[in-house]
């Protein structure tokens, strides 16, 4: 569990600085001068949705790194209940178990948590491609209906 959750963490790392990029052409693009009402309110939309996108993902991180962690503490403390069960006695080994096991519902209540947020992430990014992909198909569908203005817009 805890190198699944590492894999995950270095994953979503990724998107955050990918989320990051997104942003950055964004803003880039709102820079570059004038467009139509509905350009601006694509733009807007798509800003506002990448935007939460980041959140979902840093949510998503945090929960990552608390499972993380929760996995590693419970190795550890199950581990030193096994060393000193022989040395203590039942009872030390019982409480240590015990911690252990809270410890790993923990990491994966956060695995699941941050995999929800992750989910939610994935939903926006598909909706800022499916957008686009429809902005797309219309300014092909323009230009093959009106061959003079894809030139213009080519030069």
């Amino acid at each position: 569990m805890t190198n699944a959750s590492t894999v995950l963490a270095l994953s979503t790392t990724n998107r955050m600085l990918r989320t990051r990029d997104r942003m950055h052409e964004l803003f880039a693009k709102s820079q570059a001068g004038a467009y139509s009402e509905p350009e601006a309110g694509r733009l807007l939309e798509q800003t506002n949705r990448v935007e939460k996108q980041a959140v979902l993902l840093l949510s998503a991180l945090g929960s990552i790194y608390v499972a993380l962690g929760a996995f590693a503490g419970a190795t550890l403390v199950t581990l030193l209940g096994a060393a000193l069960a022989h040395f203590q006695g039942a009872l030390w080994f019982r409480l240590l178990a015990g911690l252990g096991l809270c410890l790993g519902f923990v990491g994966v209540g956060a695995l699941v948590l941050g995999s929800g947020s992750l989910f939610r992430a994935t939903q926006l990014s598909l909706m800022n491609i499916r957008e686009e992909a429809t902005l797309i198909r219309q300014r092909h569908a323009l230009r093959g209906a009106n061959p003079a203005a894809g030139s213009k817009q080519a030069s």
